[in-house]
């Protein structure tokens, strides 16, 4: 499996504009090859590098094998989308491989630049630290606005053997409560927490925008990458509980699948739609299905269309069911329960239904 692992590089004055001026030269190299590639309708990385590669080498002076990521690039960029001709900002991302990367034990890594290696130190917190000890391929150099220079790496996990399974925790999404699973004796992960955190943070938004200062901005950008990091870290504590729970009662987990999400919000007010975009189901979605695969635990996804409406114990389905955001009670057989609640067990059942029928044989 792979993951990613963050890293902070910590050049001085004369790595960091050699760094500098290696990334620009890249995406430079980039920028004018993606002309190159639209003008001949070329994506195919060998014969891209059949037409251009000693060009591209000779024009910017880029090493054998940056060349060839230059290229890889390129293609990919053109491919996914070939009506339009790529373009490439000059502090994109630099990407890196284990023929122009290299760690020096866990504090130091050399790259290869315009003026040839430098050997840059790092830092990383112990759970990034863990996963550089896994074989690397490819990683990105980011320089961000700031100033700060990020190494991400891409590292490869070996995957647990799932466990066999007969049942699953349904784990609904949502804005009062961000997740709530199906065990009756389990309390909802409430996102009181994070919305305090989200209205404060858009007060400051809304006061730094209005100034337009300099200042201003700069402070606006370190405001939303503390609301990034609080809502990340609040998505790992969360998918963590979640996939333990599963694993130590042997059962899978069963979460929405989010495509079209978003679709729904125009049929919400504003302020919902806001709290919303605020926070990132997809980015906890995406923490519960790679811990879940480390830790051998099945992960399924099923669409969770009316799982809000619909009664877990008789089936009925119609909105009068839902009598408040946090209430659900069945009009039909009066079964009455947290609205989360309910919809968990739907999302539980889905997943169930979904399995049984992978396991049917149709061809008998």
């Amino acid at each position: 499996m792979k993951l990613v692992a963050q890293i902070q590089l910590m050049p001085d004055a004369d790595a960091a504009a050699k760094l500098r001026s290696a990334v620009e030269r890249f995406n430079e190299a980039c920028d004018w090859l993606a002309g190159v590639a639209f003008d001949k309708q070329v994506s195919n990385r060998i014969e891209l590098q059949r037409i251009a590669y000693r060009d591209v080498r000779d024009k910017f002076s880029l090493s054998a094998q940056a060349t060839c990521l230059c290229i890889r690039r390129v293609c990919e960029a053109y491919k996914r989308d070939k009506t339009i001709r790529p373009t490439f900002r000059k502090d994109a991302a630099m990407p890196f491989d284990p023929r122009t990367m290299s760690f020096k034990g866990i504090a130091r890594v050399s790259l290869l630049t315009l003026d040839g290696r430098v050997i840059v130190p790092f830092v990383v917190g112990s759970y990034g630290a863990d996963r550089l000890a896994m074989p690397k391929g490819q990683a990105d150099l980011v320089r961000r606005k700031d100033g700060k220079w990020f190494l991400i790496v891409t590292v490869d996990v070996p995957e647990a053997t799932p466990i066999p399974v007969t049942d699953f925790i349904g784990v609904d999404l949502g804005l009062a409560n961000v997740a709530t699973d199906s065990d009756p004796e389990t309390k909802p992960h409430c996102g009181k927490p994070a919305e305090r955190v989200r209205r404060k943070h858009n007060l400051q938004h809304k006061r730094l925008q209005k100034k337009g200062t300099k200042g201003a901005k700069k402070k606006l950008q370190r405001v939303s990458r503390k609301e990034a990091r609080f809502n990340r870290h609040e998505n790992h504590v969360i998918s963590k509980a979640i996939v333990e729970v599963a694993k130590g009662t042997g059962r899978g987990i069963a979460v929405e699948d989010l495509s079209g999400i978003r679709d729904r919000l125009p049929a919400w007010g504003k302020d919902a739609r806001n709290r919303l975009s605020g926070w990132s189901f997809g980015q906890l979605v995406a923490f519960m299905t790679y811990k879940a695969t480390l830790a051998g635990v099945p992960i399924e996804a099923v669409d969770a269309r009316y799982t809000s409406q619909t009664c877990s114990a008789c089936g009925h389905c119609c909105r009068e069911n839902r009598t408040s955001q946090a209430k659900f009670l069945c009009v039909s057989c009066g079964m009455g329960m947290n609205a989360d609640k309910n919809a968990a067990l739907n999302i539980r059942a889905r997943a169930l239904s979904k399995r049984a029928l992978e396991l049917v044989d149709f061809t008998v």
